[in-house]
C-alpha cells in the first residue's frame, strides 16, 4: 500500500467524529440541516418546481459520514419536515395528498440507502482497524518473543560450550593421576577434542541465531588449533571463498576433521621442523565444497593407506566424512606440484551446504 492509500485508510478510519461527545454531534448535525435549509430557501428561484430535496440529501448523507447513522436519522428527519413543511405544495403546511406520500416515501427510501451505505463502509473501517491494531500488537509480541528466544538460543549454545569444555577440563584433571602413558594419551586426546567441540558449539552460530559464515569459522578454528599446538613457529594460510554456509549438521564434524588434519600436520608432518607452513583452502567444488588442508613436511610414510591406519583421529575423519557423505582422502603432495609434505582433501556433497536442496 502507497502513501497515499494509507492516508485515505487511516483518515477514514476517524470517522464518526467525537463520538464521547453526542450533543455536539447531534448540535453539528442540526447547524447542517439549518444550512441545507439555508441553501434551499435562497435558490429557491433558481430550481425548476419539484425538486424539494436537492441540498438536504447532502446534509443527510454528510450528518451520518461525520457523526454516525443516529445524528444520520435525526437529519433524515428534520430535513424531511422542513421540505415538506417548506417547499412540497401546498407550502407552509403538511400535505397529505397521493403526489405528496409518493414524494416522501421516494425521500425516505432514498435517505435509507445512503445511511446504510454510510453505516456500513464505517463498521467496516471499524473492523479495519481493529485488525490492524491486532496485527500491530502481534508484531509487537512477536518480536519481543523473537527477541527473548534469541537470547535464549545464544545461552543455550554458550551453555552446551561450557559444558563440553568443563567436560574436557575434568578428563585433563582425571589425566594426571594415571602413569599409564597409552591411557594418558586417550585421555588427552579425548579432553582436546571436547573442548574443541565446546569451542565450535559456541562459535558456530552469530548473536541473531544464523550460521556464522565458513570463512569466520574456519580462520577462527585454525587460530585456536594452531594455538593449542604451540608451534609458534608454523605459519598457517587460510584462504576461503566467500558467500559459503554449512548446513547445522554438517558444521561440527568438518571442523573435527579440520581441527585433525592441522593437528596431524603439527604433530607429525612438522613434528622435526622447527620452521613451516600449513595451508587451508575451501572453495566451491560445483555444487559441493573442497577443503584441503596441505603442508610443507615430511609427507606420509612410503606405503601409507589412509583406509587400513588405526590412528584414532584418522578413524574419526574416516567416520564422520562417510556421515557427510563426503569423500576423504590423506594422500602426498603429487610430484608436479613440485612441493613435499601430506594434504587432506574433503570434497562435501551439495547436500551439506545451507540453501542448497
Amino acid at each position: 500500500m502507497n502513501r497515499s492509500a494509507r492516508f485515505q485508510t487511516r483518515f477514514l478510519e476517524r470517522f464518526p467524529l467525537i463520538p464521547e461527545r453526542p450533543l455536539a454531534r447531534y448540535g453539528a448535525t442540526v447547524l447542517l440541516c439549518l444550512l441545507a435549509l439555508w441553501l434551499r430557501w435562497v435558490l429557491d428561484d433558481a430550481f425548476p418546481p419539484g425538486y424539494p430535496y436537492l441540498t438536504f440529501f447532502p446534509a443527510v448523507i454528510l450528518s451520518s459520514f461525520l457523526f454516525g447513522a443516529r445524528p444520520g436519522m435525526v437529519a433524515a428527519l428534520i430535513c424531511g419536515l422542513f421540505a415538506w413543511y417548506l417547499f412540497i405544495p401546498p407550502r407552509f403546511g403538511f400535505a397529505f395528498d397521493y403526489r405528496t406520500l409518493v414524494s416522501l416515501a421516494f425521500y425516505l427510501g432514498v435517505v435509507t440507502v445512503d445511511i446504510a451505505l454510510v453505516h456500513l463502509m464505517q463498521r467496516a473501517n471499524a473492523r479495519l482497524h481493529l485488525a490492524r491494531e491486532d496485527v500491530r500488537k502481534l508484531a509487537e509480541e512477536r518480536g519481543v518473543l523473537a527477541e527473548r528466544t534469541e537470547l535464549l538460543f545464544q545461552e543455550l549454545q554458550h551453555r552446551v560450550g561450557n559444558n563440553l569444555q568443563m567436560i574436557g577440563a575434568v578428563l585433563s584433571l582425571q589425566m594426571r593421576g594415571l602413569e599409564e602413558p597409552i591411557a594418558r594419551r586417550a585421555i588427552a586426546n579425548a579432553a582436546g577434542r571436547l573442548q574443541v567441540i565446546g569451542r565450535i558449539q559456541r562459535r558456530l552460530y552469530k548473536s541473531d541465531g544464523e550460521l556464522v559464515p565458513l570463512g569466520r569459522f574456519v580462520q577462527d578454528l585454525s587460530e585456536q588449533v594452531m594455538e593449542s599446538g604451540g608451534r609458534e613457529s608454523i605459519a598457517c594460510h587460510v584462504a576461503v571463498e566467500s558467500g559459503i554456509v554449512l548446513r547445522p549438521d554438517a558444521a561440527v564434524p568438518v571442523a573435527l576433521i579440520l581441527s585433525e588434519a592441522i593437528a596431524n600436520a603439527l604433530e607429525h608432518g612438522l613434528a622435526a621442523r622447527e620452521s613451516g607452513l600449513i595451508r587451508i583452502d575451501v572453495r566451491r567444488h560445483g555444487e559441493g565444497i573442497a577443503l584441503t588442508v596441505e603442508d610443507d613436511g615430511v609427507g606420509l610414510p612410503q606405503g601409507f593407506e589412509s583406509e587400513r591406519a588405526e590412528s584414532i583421529g584418522l578413524r574419526i575423519s574416516r567416520v564422520l566424512s562417510r556421515q557427510l557423505e563426503a569423500q576423504f582422502v590423506l594422500e602426498n603432495m603429487p610430484a608436479e606440484s613440485g612441493r613435499s609434505g601430506a594434504r587432506m582433501r574433503l570434497h562435501l556433497p551439495p547436500c551439506r551446504v545451507a540453501g542448497s536442496q
